[in-house]
């Protein structure tokens, strides 16, 4: 094989790798700012809510959260370029336990509202209720980010070729940007969606742990809307 047939094969798959939209292809790592943000506000909200929705000390679990977020922001600071194992556990071990204490908050506050054993006025619970709803929304589009097809990092690597989601710019390719791929506002955009209308809506689960994750979403956020709403309105008349 001669150096013209090797430069004329390298040219032919890189002419192919650049054909393929970006969320198929090696791409630069997602900015770390957008989910940084968002788990800074995840800890506020959980700060912000009564003490007795905290399932331990109120700051105990917000200071876990705090301390893995720092470790995550030191490896990728600007970009989320590095996949590892230490990285990726940390990641999700963040993420579930700001699950775990917004469930119990949600948990224990459906429980006070059945049993009337809270003494608050209908703003002071529509305000906590719109806490635990707000903070569902986002801890949930952070699972759909970190686990969507490995998590930013093998996203970017390309590594893994079949998503968990499928966003309408995958099947218009040709009205859509070619350089567009998922970053964390569009799962955030999912979470607020299925958070809202209890379903999918424009952009649709395809494996399994997708399906039952949106349904346990849209089960929390149906229990904590009803009975807030409900309690809230009792108060009022």
């Amino acid at each position: 094989m001669t150096d013209r047939d090797t430069g004329d094969r390298h040219l032919s798959r890189r002419i192919e790798a650049e054909a393929l939209p970006a969320w198929r292809r090696i791409t630069e790592g997602e900015p770390r700012w957008a989910a940084a943000v968002a788990i800074v506000a995840v800890i506020a909200l959980q700060l912000a809510l009564p003490q007795r929705l905290n399932l331990s000390s109120r700051y105990l679990l917000p200071g876990i959260e705090l301390v893995l977020l720092a470790m995550l922001v030191i490896a990728n600071p600007l970009r989320i370029d590095r996949a590892s194992r230490p990285l990726r556990s940390a990641s999700l071990t963040l993420i579930a336990v700001a699950s775990l204490a917004n469930a119990y908050a949600a948990v224990r506050l459906v429980t006070d509202i059945i049993s009337g054993d809270h003494k608050v006025s209908a703003a002071a619970l529509l305000a906590t209720g719109g806490a635990v709803y707000l903070t569902n929304i986002i801890i949930f589009g952070l699972w759909y980010w970190d686990l969507d097809r490995g998590g930013p990092a093998t996203r970017a690597a390309g590594t893994r070729q079949y998503p968990d989601f499928l966003f309408p710019q995958m099947t218009t390719p040709d009205v859509s940007d070619p350089d567009w791929e998922p970053r964390f506002a569009d799962y955030l955009y999912v979470s607020f969606t299925n958070a809202t209308a209890f379903s999918p809506t424009d952009t649709m689960p395809l494996s399994r742990w997708a399906k039952l994750a949106m349904m346990i979403q849209s089960v929390i956020a149906l229990a904590t809307v009803a009975m807030v709403l409900a309690r809230a309105i009792n108060i009022l008349n």
